[in-house]
């Protein structure tokens, strides 16, 4: 066997990027293809249809749904106002009025003589999508969205909770192994992505929302940590849609786990670069990891798709996702072509893996993930 595949987290220097940027419906797309482009560029808008608001005018007005057409102000494709009178009936001899107004601003969308109702929709709602990384726009999709791509570092996180985001990297702590504290996080933080090491709590969490950090990352956090910033127990679901005021991304695992030094090295190296970050994860089929994208220049690579990877090989760096040596990092030392005998009295693939502390283990291969290059 020339080599085996084990999936695994993205930890790379330099590498094509592409990301694309679609629109959730038919619009227009405001670049062209070979522009440069910023993150926060809007590359693409559209509108969404506005909520649909129904009113029950004819028994506001006391009148039989049949008759509703003949109390009406306004008309089917009309502008309106919010509390703008849509209907009126007169009662008592004249001498009295109903009216029914809109809820909204919007327009009459639709008046049924059956139901007695008129439905107003609301204004729609503008969408923009932006380029998310700097780089070059390599592909137009005509009223879909565009391809945007760039060279430059990548690197994918275990887990993470918020949205998309930009900022300057700023590495606050010493080591990869130091907690980051409340200490660490002042004022002069608002807008950046700030790296910490092995652990961050509540508190300086809350402290990063406070002063305004646009993401934290860090080696490790505590699942009741994660549970006391959303405010609810968190399903299997997708992440990403969740408001707390800054993205937060996990390179490691939950608990106290120090950042694996070749990732903390490696933003470390790109202190206060622009960087686009995204804590979006799901762990079911297909799955999305959280990222921090690092542009280094919008210029096409030559020959895409060279950093392919080539797969599992001896010297391969991994990290070993079940205990007893959870967490631990290393690298293949031996890939034994031959099944080995579990105790569950199993046959599987296995592997040796050099722990950084010198020590070896013989483990099955779908023990550990590959940190890819």
């Amino acid at each position: 066997m020339a080599h085996a595949y084990t999936p695994g987290l993205r930890v790379t220097e330099r590498t094509h990027i592409k990301k694309v940027r679609r629109l959730p419906l038919k619009g227009t797309v405001v670049v062209s293809e070979g522009a440069a482009v910023e993150a926060e560029t809007v590359v693409a808008r559209t509108e969404l249809p506005g909520n649909v608001q129904p009113i029950k005018a004819a028994s506001l007005l006391g009148i039989h749904q049949q008759d509703l057409r003949e109390f009406m102000l306004k008309k089917e494709g009309e502008a309106i106002e919010k509390d703008e009178v849509i209907a009126t009936s007169k009662s008592f001899f004249g001498l009295f009025k109903s009216h029914c107004r809109s809820p909204v601003k919007g327009t009459v969308e639709s008046i049924s003589d059956v139901t007695g109702q008129v439905i107003i929709r609301e204004p729609p709602i503008p969408v923009e999508v932006d380029a998310y990384i700097d780089g070059i726009v390599a592909e137009v999709m005509a009223g879909e969205g565009v391809v945007v791509q760039a060279e430059g570092a990548f690197l994918q996180g275990i887990f993470g909770v918020g949205g998309e985001t930009v900022g300057l990297l700023e590495v606050v702590t010493n080591s990869p192994e130091e907690e980051l504290r409340e200490t660490h996080l002042h004022p002069g933080l608002a807008g950046k992505v700030v790296v910490g090491g092995s652990l961050v709590r509540i508190p300086a969490l809350r402290r990063a929302i406070e002063v305004k950090a646009r993401a934290v990352v860090v080696g490790g956090l505590d699942d009741q940590d994660l549970r006391s910033l959303l405010g609810y127990d968190l399903g299997v679901a997708i992440t990403g849609q969740e408001s707390i005021g800054c993205t937060v991304i996990v390179t490691e695992g939950f608990g106290r786990m120090a950042m694996a030094r070749r990732t903390f090295d490696l933003l470390g190296r790109h202190q206060g670069r622009k960087v686009s970050v995204n804590g979006a994860t799901q762990i079911r089929a297909g799955v999305m990891r959280p990222e921090i994208v690092i542009p280094i220049t919008a210029q096409k690579l030559a020959g895409e798709g060279k950093h392919a990877s080539e797969g599992l090989t001896v010297g391969s760096p991994v990290r070993v996702i079940r205990v007893p040596y959870f967490g631990r990092l290393g690298v293949v030392a031996d890939l034994p072509s031959e099944l080995r005998d579990l105790e569950t009295e199993a046959k599987v693939r296995v592997l040796k893996v050099r722990f950084e502390s010198g020590e070896e283990a013989v483990l099955p291969r779908a023990n550990v993930e590959m940190i890819e290059s």
